[in-house]
């Protein structure tokens, strides 16, 4: 399994949560991280001194612009991208009957489009390069198992499932794109929705992100001959 030591790998959403987790476990392993954040810059810029002061960089996701621009500044501050997390993600909770165009854009702007933009700007440098590269995006457990209040949602993560299998096929055997779908994992205090999730989950406890981080590191230390996959960390409930 390859060494992650000296891989440059951009981690999207990287300033709080299980992105955050995901950016320090990259730098305890070694790797060049690139923190990307949307608004939160106090907090990436923590999360970055924590990685060995790693290089912040800002972007709307929103905008295919902006990210084409990420890219740009990621590829020319390091020379080259081996790595990319796409973890930066949106969740709103509604009953199907009222949602608006406007809130089924705001999910699907980051969760889903800017996913595809952010693999294709990716794909462009890596493709370029001899070795490759590996891309990890983040699911949901909500993108294969359905939530009544949840549907713009679930849908935007199923599509990032799929997206993932279809640029698999895409960009073989240079590049390896792999999904994580996380169950609960809850950051702060939780609500009583949650705490029914985690009592039904059989592994009888929420999950962490350094659960998740170990899974992304998986695959970003993987052969290439795994590609296309989607992995459900959720202590076993999406099997319930």
């Amino acid at each position: 399994m390859q060494s992650l030591e000296g891989r440059v790998i951009l981690v999207t959403g990287a300033a709080k949560r299980i992105g955050r987790s995901i950016a320090l476990a990259l730098a305890a392993e070694g790797a060049r991280v690139a923190i990307h954040y949307g608004e939160s810059e106090s907090d990436a810029r923590r999360t970055a001194s924590e990685c060995g002061n790693a290089p912040v960089f800002q972007a709307n996701l929103e905008s295919v612009s902006e990210i084409r621009s990420l890219y740009d500044r990621v590829a020319d501050h390091f020379g080259r991208l081996d790595g990319l997390v796409n973890n930066a993600a949106r969740f709103t909770r509604f009953d199907p009957l009222l949602i608006e165009e406007a809130d089924w854009d705001f999910i699907h702007s980051v969760n889903l489009k800017s996913v595809f933009f952010s693999c294709q700007s990716a794909a462009r440098i890596m493709l370029q390069q001899p070795e490759g590269g590996r891309i990890v995006n983040i699911a949901s457990l909500g993108a294969i198992r359905p939530w009544q209040e949840h549907a713009h949602y679930c849908a935007s993560k199923a599509g990032v499932v799929m997206l993932t299998r279809a640029l698999s096929r895409a960009w073989a055997p240079k590049i390896s794109l792999n999904a994580v779908a996380p169950g609960v994992i809850p950051f702060g205090n939780t609500d009583e929705r949650t705490e029914r999730f985690i009592a039904k989950t059989p592994a009888q406890r929420a999950g962490t992100g350094e659960d998740i981080a170990e899974t992304v590191l998986y695959f970003l230390r993987a052969a290439k001959f795994t590609t296309g996959q989607l992995v459900a960390v959720d202590g076993g409930l999406s099997q319930t």
